[in-house]
């Protein structure tokens, strides 16, 4: 079975279930990632106080639901730096070099959640997603080139191909997860699994070809209803 990932980095679902994400692959699911670009091109967005105080009420949702961290170097910080961009372009390219170098995009995801809910940090900047790189163990430079070359081209090809792949599905936002097996694929809704990893992937395995898809949607700033 293959669980494909259909995410943005800035997507606050999406860091709910990363617990979720990282307990599949601990049971031996191979994870595909596709990066949405929800924050990219014209629906960058720029910090401001209406995006910190909508952002947040979400974020306590999350933390209630999951027990994840939202740091006060993110609420306090990062969320009241004005001169942040929260673009998505930037650090789908990083997970395509960090693949491109045989790395393991999808702890390098998490490591980018951690960084922007945990650490503050913006993971739009080039320095930011060269220094988890090196934590990555990849060598800096290296990973400088592999973005610049990823940035040139198969970033915009690899969301453009998410996006169509996410419509072909039927999502309609982030995260959207889908379980293919042989022939067959089915969206798979990880919300009622949030706090628990073991029934999600319980839920994984004997998820029968007949059942019912859904998805859950985030709009622009992050947020799901």
């Amino acid at each position: 079975m293959r669980l494909h990932y259909i995410f943005d980095p800035y997507c606050g679902w999406c860091y709910a279930i990363s617990p979720l994400i990282a307990a599949a692959r601990a049971a031996g699911l191979e994870v595909v990632l596709h990066g949405g670009g929800m924050l990219s091109g014209q629906a960058r967005l720029a910090v401001s106080p209406a995006l910190r105080d909508y952002v947040l009420s979400h974020d306590e949702r999350i933390a209630s639901l999951t027990g994840l961290p939202f740091s006060e170097a993110y609420r306090d910080g990062l969320l009241k730096d004005q001169s942040v961009i929260f673009d998505s372009t930037p650090p789908i390219a990083a997970i395509l070099a960090v693949e491109a170098m045989q790395g393991d995009p999808v702890a390098y995801l998490g490591v980018l959640q951690r960084a922007h809910y945990v650490r503050g940090a913006s993971i739009s900047a080039l320095s930011t997603l060269t220094d988890l790189a090196v934590r990555a163990g990849l060598a800096p430079a290296a990973f400088e080139r592999a973005h610049a070359e990823a940035m040139l081209g198969p970033v915009a090809q690899h969301v453009a191909e998410s996006r169509a792949y996410l419509q072909a599905v039927g999502g309609q936002g982030f995260p959207c997860l889908v379980l293919s097996q042989g022939d067959t694929a089915q969206r798979f809704d990880p919300m009622p699994w949030l706090g628990n990893p073991d029934g999600f992937v319980a839920a994984l395995v004997e998820l029968a070809p007949e059942a019912a898809p859904t998805s859950t949607v985030c709009d622009l700033s992050g947020a799901c209803p």
